[in-house]
């Protein structure tokens, strides 16, 4: 399997586990792992490697700890200033992801701060173990939400609640941002990758090109008026009918049969 730089990539039945892998610092983000995630998104976008499905999920007891603090290669980097890796690294990242050909699950295990809170609300569907947490660090070192949050926040948990956090720095638990509706799921520790696997292959098995006009609908929706969704509604319907993934559905449905999509 595919290891990149400080970012690991197994794949099986069409679903590739995506691992921030650098536990020693709970898998602090640096220029490397950027680059090493740019790689994975690379390996994935190959249509060759079959992935229909991906999870994204930390090495050791953090899921990441925002950006490496005490390394050089940060977006707080002396050569380009505060933010200036945003724009070479973080954000062609956050919109590849957001327009990726297949759904991403996120399993959140322990602290996801900072901008690795960002990542983690990246998921269509955002897992996490009990002892997980959500922190906007930010505020702590003197700068602003970045990486998506104030974008994301907000539509997922309101105004109100998305400034207290930004604001006040503190620690929202795995089961408070389930009732907040920040995340789906909430599981034992030791049962959140087998549950994200389960759900993952489910979704690989399933009409991948539907699922792909799915996630984008709902990416969209926050920018659109009405009017202008239910044009893109009716447009993304049409793509949706011509695949042979829908040919099949329609087929194994009359036949009483399940469906064998191949994601075409």
């Amino acid at each position: 399997m595919p290891d990149f730089n400080k970012v690991k990539v197994e794949t099986e039945d069409g679903v590739a586990v995506v691992t921030l892998n650098h536990p020693e610092v709970m898998n602090a983000i640096s220029v490397d792992m950027l680059e090493g995630l740019i790689a994975a998104l690379d390996f994935i976008e190959d249509r060759s490697n079959g992935v229909r499905c991906v999870v994204l999920t930390g090495a050791g007891k953090g899921f990441c700890a925002g950006a490496n603090l005490q390394g050089r290669n940060t977006s707080t980097s002396k050569s380009g200033g505060a933010g200036s890796v945003l724009e070479s690294h973080y954000h062609p990242i956050l919109r590849r992801m957001r327009r990726l050909h297949c759904p991403i699950l996120t399993a959140i295990n322990g602290a996801a701060a900072g901008a690795g809170m960002s990542l983690s609300l990246m998921g269509d569907l955002k897992l996490a173990g009990k002892s997980a947490y959500f922190l906007q660090a930010f505020r702590r070192i003197g700068l602003v939400p970045d990486a998506g949050s104030t974008w994301m926040l907000p539509r997922l948990v309101g105004t109100a609640r998305a400034m207290e956090l930004s604001l006040l720095g503190e620690k929202l638990p795995a089961e408070k941002a389930l009732e907040w509706g920040l995340i789906n799921r909430v599981y034992d520790d030791a049962e959140l990758m087998n549950e994200a696997r389960k759900m993952a292959k489910e979704l690989a098995n399933g009409p991948t090109k539907a699922l792909a006009l799915i996630r984008g609908l709902y990416w969209d929706s926050p920018e659109n008026t009405f009017e202008e969704q239910l044009d893109l509604e009716y447009r993304t319907q049409r793509i949706a009918g011509a695949s042979a993934d829908f040919k099949e559905g329609v087929t194994a449905f009359l036949e009483k049969r399940p469906a064998k999509f191949k994601g075409e």
